[in-house]
């Protein structure tokens, strides 16, 4: 069974804080929605391969205005759920799923208050809502038209598929507007409160960020290659790792988080032995200019083990959750009770202000040992952190009220 990355970072954070605790923070109460049975119906979630299939696929939620939206990649499939757990629709493949026996289908001019639309998903993944709830899914395009750009050297076999409020295709989005060239790898979608659509890919070569409006007009494309990430002008000789890229809620702004790293050195012999975490930066871009407008320093996360009769402080990087509106920052990293929070203020600082000036804060969010089997999380424009939280049986739906403590 493929474990999620943050569930092998958390046995690392287990470990590490058995031997030896940070500061206590402040707890953010978990609020428990609805669970989710594992299995090919349609109020049940895919999660894990079944019918010896050897591939496993993506499975990626999104939580806009209370509702509920699962990408379920192994089963072929898109649902939306209200807060309660009852399925309001599902997009399926009918060659993947049983039929429907709980939902009717959707026609011109009937009245249904549930219902299932067919469409031929392949494998959907990554997610996003727009105010209007029209719906935009990743999903992969049949082999046979998969192609090879020779110049980025990216593999295009992705597309979005825009669907409207009732589960109805729109049309579907290639990198240069709609029904164009497919994208490359995608590794994000973000729908912002104007409606844009922000597509984030990562290619061979760097990574390219294409930007929409409502109708699915091309706008702008971001170029971000691996040889030219930006370094802060205040440090040398380190080696940067652009690490995630996240699109704001309510401006067409990026906010891009680049790891340094620094070579180490035997000092008795002077060769190199490897290399050290430096700093981490975020950068953020105006679109429309192609401009940076300021950095921000992000602490690392720290904790302490003891080894040989001493104690060691190790730092490590947090991970970029995503931005609310306002210019909240959201990063975490996993702890022995669940994820250590930070929230960053990006609005409260100039491009020259120094790093102490940042406004942050510190919180907790629980997440049970047994809840590790795949975790996906997903932060709405007004700041509420919701999750999809697996255990061996189950797939529970969560959210914590982060709006109140980030003034969202």
């Amino acid at each position: 069974m493929k474990l999620n990355l943050f569930f092998a970072l958390a046995l690392l954070s287990i470990f590490f804080f058995s031997c030896g605790r940070s500061r206590e923070i402040q707890l953010i109460e978990r609020e428990d929605h609805f669970t989710l049975d594992i299995g090919r119906l349609e109020d049940q979630i895919a999660l894990f391969m079944l019918d010896g299939d050897r591939v496993m696929r993506q499975t990626k939620m999104a939580m806009r205005d209370g509702y509920f939206y699962i990408s379920d990649g192994n089963g072929a499939k898109v649902q939306r759920f209200n807060s309660y757990g009852d399925l309001l629709f599902m997009i399926y493949n009918e060659d993947t799923n049983p039929p429907p026996l709980s939902l009717r289908p959707l026609q011109e001019g009937s009245l249904v208050t549930r219902w299932a639309v067919s469409y031929p998903l392949q494998e959907p993944g990554f997610i996003a809502v727009d105010s209007r709830k029209h719906i935009y899914v990743q999903d992969i395009l049949p082999y046979e038209r998969h192609s090879l750009d020779p110049e980025s050297r990216a593999y295009l076999d992705n597309v979005v598929l825009h669907f409207d409020a009732d589960g109805r295709l729109v049309q579907f989005l290639g990198s240069d507007g709609i029904g164009g060239t497919p994208f490359p790898r995608i590794e994000a979608l973000y729908a912002s409160e104007y409606d844009d659509l922000a597509v984030v890919c990562r290619l061979p070569l760097g990574w390219n960020v294409y930007w929409f409006n409502s109708e699915g007009a091309f706008l702008y494309q971001i170029q971000l290659r691996n040889d030219n990430i930006p370094i802060p002008s205040d440090r040398d000789l380190v080696i940067p790792s652009l690490d995630s890229i996240a699109a704001a809620p309510d401006q067409r702004k990026l906010y891009v988080k680049v790891n340094y790293y620094r070579d180490t050195f035997d000092e008795s012999t002077n060769t190199r032995t490897g290399n050290e975490p430096d700093s981490s930066v975020i950068w953020i871009m105006d679109i429309e200019s192609g401009a940076w407008e300021k950095t921000i320093e992000v602490p690392f996360f720290e904790f302490s083990i003891n080894e040989r009769n001493r104690r060691e402080t190790y730092r490590v990087f947090y991970s970029m959750v995503g931005v609310s509106h306002d210019q909240i920052i959201f990063l975490f990293y996993p702890v022995e009770e669940g994820y250590s929070l930070l929230l960053i203020s990006s609005d409260s600082v100039s491009g020259n202000e120094p790093a102490a000036a940042v406004h942050h804060q510190q919180r907790l969010i629980r997440v049970g040992s047994d809840e590790l089997y795949y975790n996906v999380f997903n932060l709405s424009s007004d700041g509420i952190l919701s999750a999809l939280l697996v255990d061996e049986w189950q797939a529970k739906l969560v959210w914590w009220r982060t709006d109140r403590i980030s003034g969202s």
